[in-house]
């Protein structure tokens, strides 16, 4: 009996919460967020760009939660900006861009793994 409790009492790796998912939500809403400021401050971004900084917060949420959508939508996200910042890389040659091209590209091969995608739900 005394086998049965020890086994009870460890925690279960599939109740443990995967902490890159939390990485990227937390990046998602730090992007939504610059996005926000950038719109209110009228300078960087058109007021078009709140649609995405909607869309970043709702993936934010459901990859918190696990939902299936929204890992489909963060997978999308972070591939547009993979593509985005490393086209202003090749065509303006800002290597702060590159930097988050490739920081994107770290988070989209970690939200495509087999791990990660068996526990969504």
């Amino acid at each position: 009996m005394t086998n049965k409790k020890k086994v009870d009492a460890l925690p279960s790796r599939e109740l443990l919460p995967l902490p890159g998912l939390a990485a990227i939500s937390l990046y998602l809403l730090v992007l939504a967020g610059v996005i926000i400021v950038g719109v209110v401050g009228g300078r960087h971004y058109p007021l078009l760009f709140l649609v995405f900084s909607a869309l970043f917060i709702a993936s934010s949420a459901g990859l918190l939660l696990l939902f299936r959508w929204a890992w489909a939508l963060a997978l999308a996200a972070v591939c547009l900006l993979v593509v985005y910042n490393l086209w202003i890389f090749a065509s303006l040659h800002q290597p702060p861009a590159l930097v988050q091209g490739l920081l994107n590209l770290v988070f989209f091969l970690y939200l495509v793994r087999t791990e990660v995608r068996e526990r969504l739900r």
